[in-house]
């Protein structure tokens, strides 16, 4: 069974009397093991598509399985358990917690699965020296630069080992060789740890070395 499959996924967004149909009947299925780029111009979707399968919103119609777990069925606190625990979100804003260090914030995410802190606390070091930012765990997020914040980030959404990542245009704040370390990174976790990693970008560097390119189109996809 796939690691993901989306089923004639509609979202329709009501203001008053006025409805906008942001995705119409979107279906695809992607693996474990793959980097999926997810790509489209402002409007095509994409944003929403990538806040459903984050499990920021809900689809109007249709069906997203993770694993196998329809996520439409679940309750909320069943939702946030489920996705703590099977997906990992890599933000373009890196989405850190302002008043918690670099190791406070891997910490976190484990903690919402019951992990004892002790052993959050050994997993966040590891990770966080994985990223290179073993020397920057006692920092608060505005004392890290950009590129910093997320390395964090990654070590964040690789916290409770979710087999599907998503990311959020990780590239676009980043300079040419941070940018290069954090795609190595995402092709890392799919081709060598067999996760599914799906990446919402315009970053040319991401999308070459895709398995496979999901182009959105007016709420559809069209490639």
């Amino acid at each position: 069974m796939p690691t993901l499959n989306v089923k004639n996924v509609i979202k329709v967004f009501k203001t008053g009397k006025l409805e906008v149909i942001a995705l119409q009947g979107v279906t695809f299925e992607a693996q474990s093991g793959e980097l999926v780029v997810l790509r489209g111009p402002s409007g095509s979707g994409k944003t929403t598509l990538f806040s459903l399968l984050a499990g920021l919103d809900r689809p109007t119609a249709g069906s997203i399985r993770l694993d196998g777990t329809a996520v439409e069925n679940l309750t909320d606190e069943a939702l946030e358990k489920h996705l703590a625990s099977t997906v990992g979100v890599v933000f373009q804003n890196f989405n850190l917690i302002s008043s918690f260090t670099a190791l406070e914030n891997v910490v976190f995410p484990m903690l919402l699965t019951t992990r004892e802190v002790p052993v959050a606390r050994r997993r966040a070091r590891d990770l966080l020296e994985k990223v290179g930012m073993s020397e920057r765990e006692d920092h608060l997020p505005r004392e890290l630069s950009g590129g910093e914040q997320q390395r964090v980030a990654i070590a964040v959404a690789l916290a409770n080992d979710p087999p599907f990542i998503l990311a959020d245009e990780p590239t676009a704040e980043l300079d040419s060789k941070t940018g290069q370390f954090v795609v190595e990174m995402l092709r890392g976790q799919a081709h060598k740890q067999g996760k599914l990693v799906l990446v919402a970008t315009h970053d040319e560097t991401i999308a070459a070395l895709a398995d496979r390119t999901l182009r959105l189109r007016d709420g559809r996809i069209v490639a």
